[in-house]
């Protein structure tokens, strides 16, 4: 279903509404472009995609729900292909552009606070990978919290664990890294009870850490080399750790956290 944003101000272009505003944000020119190209066939992408969904299937939204800072509509693609009325609002051009190739129905060029949408209005609220980019995280909370209906839903991932900072981290524009009782506190003080909580992508900060944290604090890896190795390490199909991502996909579906991970997954309602 096609929604009509008229009312909020923005202007429609082609099938993409946009609005009049553009602000600045902490992320690569070109990291859109880069996910766009591994997104379909990354692991990463896919397994996060799945476990995202699983959730909303079990705490349906009651109404559309928005994916902000939704980069080339990946996730907002996961959800429209499982019957979840979906919006994807990303301030990128290129990103919106990339999801319209998708074929997501609702595209937003914008962030949030330029959108036009009124407070309280909205069923739920996705930012997957996004809050880490925001140097105050609490007050960003504070403000998607505003845009929420009561009882309205925030889903959220961001990367895990400080120990395993990078030069990825600072090349991809993030100001923090979390653990799951670090996100769940800012997210209380920021208005909202959590419904469910996991780590995901369980074997995956052992590597991190040897081989991205360690040259990093050392000196030894530049940014030169980060577009190519996460081409690398994305692009291509690895079937290596289905049998994890299959019991961590269980785990959700079963709304069992799971006690350590690469990436923090929380689901919270506003209060």
């Amino acid at each position: 279903m096609n929604i009509d944003f008229t009312a909020n101000g923005l202007i429609d272009k082609n099938g993409i509404w946009y609005s009049k505003k553009n602000v600045a944000i902490s992320y690569p020119d070109n990291g859109n472009d880069v996910s766009y190209q591994i997104e379909n066939k990354s692991f990463w992408f896919k397994h996060r995609n799945n476990c995202i969904v699983s959730l909303l299937k079990q705490y349906p939204p009651k109404g559309a729900f928005y994916d902000v800072g939704g980069g080339n509509g990946y996730v907002t693609m996961g959800m429209q292909n499982n019957g979840i009325e979906s919006v994807v609002i990303e301030p990128g051009e290129g990103g919106c552009k990339n999801a319209q190739k998708r074929g997501i129905k609702n595209i937003i060029c914008s962030t949030i606070e330029e959108a036009g949408f009124e407070k309280n209005s909205m069923a739920g609220i996705g930012v997957f990978d996004v809050v880490e980019h925001l140097e105050d995280d609490v007050a960003f909370l504070k403000s998607l919290n505003s845009y929420l209906q009561k009882d309205g839903l925030l889903c959220v991932t961001v990367p895990a664990y400080k120990l395993l900072w990078s030069i990825y981290d600072t090349y991809g524009g993030h100001f923090h890294r979390y653990t799951l009782g670090s996100l769940e506190s800012k997210l209380k003080t920021a208005g909202f009870g959590v419904l469910f909580s996991s780590y995901i992508f369980t074997p995956l900060p052992l590597p991190m850490f040897l081989m991205r944290a360690i040259p990093s604090k050392l000196g030894l890896l530049k940014e030169s080399s980060i577009i190519e190795d996460e081409t690398n390490t994305h692009a291509k199909e690895n079937h290596t750790f289905d049998k994890i991502w299959d019991w961590e996909l269980k785990r959700v579906n079963a709304l069992k956290s799971i006690p350590f991970g690469g990436t923090c997954l929380v689901l919270a309602k506003k209060i």
